[in-house]
Parts: C-alpha cells; structure tokens; sequence
C-alpha cells in the first residue's frame, strides 16, 4: 500500500487524508516539512536527529499501517453509547415523521384542487423538487462516491488510478435512458397493436361508417396520453429506486455510529433532507396516478427505508467498519449508481420535462416562479451539506 506519508507530503493541498488526523502523525509531518520526491542534494540536508527520528518513527507506524483500518480509532471521549443510541432513536422519529409528511404532502393533489398537477403552483412545487432531487445528486451523493472509492484504504491500483465514481454515475444514467426508453417504447407498440386490431374488427361490423373516423382518433389520443402516464410511473419508480439505495446507506452509516458529536448536527439536516426528497418523490407519484395501494407501498417504503438503515446500523455498530475495502467498495459503488440515477431523472424527466412545456414557456410569470423554485430547492439542499 502507498505510503500516506509520502501521498500527503506530495500532494500538501490535497484533502487531508483519514490517516492524518492523528495528532501524533500531524506533528510528525510539521517536523518533516521536506518533499521525498525531491532531489537527493536536497534530502541530505537534514541532520542526523532528524533522520534517526524518521527511522524510529517509520519503524514503530509501518506495521499498524500495513494491517490497520488506514485511520485514527477515535478518541475514547467521542464515543458514548448510551448518548449515541439515545440521539439514534431520535433519528429514526424525526426521519420517519419528516419523510412521511415530505412525500404525502404533494399527493394532497388529490384533495385539494390548487396542488392538482394541471395547476400552475405544482410546476412551482415540482421545480422545487427537482432542485432537490439534483443537488442530493450532485452535492451530496456523487461526492460520497468519490471519497470512498478514492480513498487511502484502497489498493492504488487500481482505485486510485481511475474514477470510478464518474463512470459508475455515467453507465447509472445511460441504464437508466435505456430503461426508460424501451419500457414506454414497449408499451406503447403493444398498446399500439391491440387498438389496430380491435379498430380492425369493428372497422368489419360498421364497414365504412363516418364514426370509424372519429373512433380513429380517439384512440390516437388515448394512445399519447396512455404512453405519457407509463412515463410517469416508470420515473416515479426508478426515482424511488434512487433515493431508497442512497438513504440506506445513509441509515447505515449513521447507526453504526458511536459519537455522540457526529450524530447529533446529522438529526436534524437528515430530517431536512427526507423532507425534501419526499416532497420531489410525492410529486411524481401524484402525476403517475398509482392506485391507492402502489401509491401506500411507495410511501412506506421511502419512509421506512432510512430508519430501518438506522436499525440496521445499530445492530451491526460492533462488527461494522466503514473504512474496511468491502464496505468502500461497496457503498462507494452504490452510491455512484444512486447519483446517476438522481441526476438523470431531476436533468430529463422532472426539469426537461416541465420547462419545455407549453404551459410554463407561453407563461412568462410561471416560468419566472418556476425558476426561482429550481434555484432555491437546489441551494437548501446544497446547504445541507455542511452538516451532512
């Protein structure tokens, strides 16, 4: 494994390495202001305390290094586990509340008939939540990615030599295209042949009657109107898709946490964060128009997923090691696949799909406020990630 030391040295404006926030480690690096890569003329240069304190040091930290976790235990006072689980049972109410209100609050569309999706104000609700749904993808999930499949505790070869991350997200969103595409392309061919077929058999019994006309065109329009609601219901699900692998991950990481001080900031910007992802995900449930039973399982299922991560987190707290090869590794790859999939669906089927409707371009007030709602859904989720 590439020393961290020489990686650290090397690289004095890169992110500060997990390894590096040991005390001990950070004064050794001050001590040792050199480059190893330079010129040897410049190495000779130091004296002999300097280079029999390299050596012992080298010696004594080489082991731990090589069969160690490539990070710093914490500090004995950042971790309380009475505290810690306390804080996570407060977690896993205010996440459930908050998802729960997030995701129901756009299907009041049924009810109320200002949130109906014809209605100027849902564009304006719908905007709000793509901004969101795109910024979780961007700011949040895909950086995630990043840092664990780059990260210092992974063979260099080959993670450090290729981004990963980007070509998970790349290959995540071109499936995600092709999914979208060949699924409303099938319906639509299907539905296509059973109305010609039908059409065909009536065409017989009325022979020429003006009503086949009419009758033709009815089921043109049933047929535009059939493939843009199979659209919806594809975007609602594979969104869900997205979200649900990303919060679980979320749940994990923080249930198997320990500290008091990391979980505590993470409560409330968590909360935040499952309220707005709802309120995107209701929004395109409501427009897909799932009977009452999908529409119940896809609520519970977004509101439950992160708490149950939580629990998750919490029974295996004791075995689980984020920085092992196998869980980088793995969230890494998981969460590189939930980015693509986010910032495919907020990009083509939530803002393309809105901002290049008649409706918002023939209204230059809607549009206005629509645009607003983008910007400031995507900078309160950005803002969230200073905290989590």
């Amino acid at each position: 494994m590439t020393s961290l030391f020489f990686h650290h040295l090397h690289n004095p404006n890169a992110t500060t390495l997990p390894c590096s926030q040991c005390p001990t480690i950070k004064r050794f690096l001050l001590y040792f202001s050199f480059n190893p890569f330079h010129s040897f003329p410049t190495m000779i240069k130091f004296n002999q305390a300097q280079l029999f304190t390299f050596l012992c040091f080298f010696l004594i930290l080489f082991s731990p290094l090589v069969r160690g976790d490539c990070t710093c235990e914490p500090e004995d006072e950042d971790r309380n586990k009475p505290l810690a689980l306390k804080y996570k049972m407060a977690a896993i109410v205010s996440i459930l509340v908050a998802g729960a209100i997030g995701v129901c609050f756009p299907l009041l569309g049924k009810t109320i008939d200002a949130l109906r999706p014809e209605k100027d104000i849902f564009f304006v609700i719908k905007a709000f939540a793509a901004g969101v749904i795109l910024s979780t993808g961007f700011i949040h999930v895909l950086p995630d990615a990043t840092e664990n499949l780059t990260s210092p505790c992974l063979n260099q070869n080959p993670w450090g030599k290729f981004p990963f991350a980007g070509l998970v997200a790349m290959v995540s969103a071109i499936a995600t295209l092709l999914v979208d595409t060949f699924v409303t392309s099938h319906y639509t061919k299907s539905h296509l042949n059973n109305t010609q077929q039908g059409h065909g058999d009536e065409e017989k019994k009325t022979k020429e009657n003006e009503i086949d006309v009419v009758h033709v065109h009815a089921h043109a329009s049933s047929i535009s109107g059939s493939t843009q609601l199979l659209r919806y219901r594809v975007v609602s699900q594979v969104l869900e898709l997205g979200i649900v692998v990303h919060s679980v991950i979320i749940g994990i990481s923080l249930g198997a946490s320990e500290s008091p001080k990391t979980i505590k900031p993470l409560v409330a910007a968590l909360t935040f964060h499952q309220f707005f992802e709802g309120m995107g995900l209701g929004g395109c449930i409501l427009q897909a128009r799932h009977k009452a039973r999908s529409v119940a399982i896809m609520v519970l299922f977004f509101a439950l997923t992160t708490p149950v991560g939580i629990g998750i987190g919490i029974g295996i707290s004791n075995t689980y090691n984020e920085n092992s090869p196998t869980a980088l590794v793995v969230e890494g790859m998981l969460n590189a696949a939930s980015a693509g999939i986010l910032i495919y669906m907020a990009l083509v089927d939530l803002l393309a799909d809105d901002f290049m409707n008649p409706k918002l371009q023939n209204n230059g007030k809607v549009g206005a406020s629509a645009t607003v709602s983008l910007l400031l859904g995507s900078a309160l989720m950005s803002l969230l990630a200073v905290w989590a």
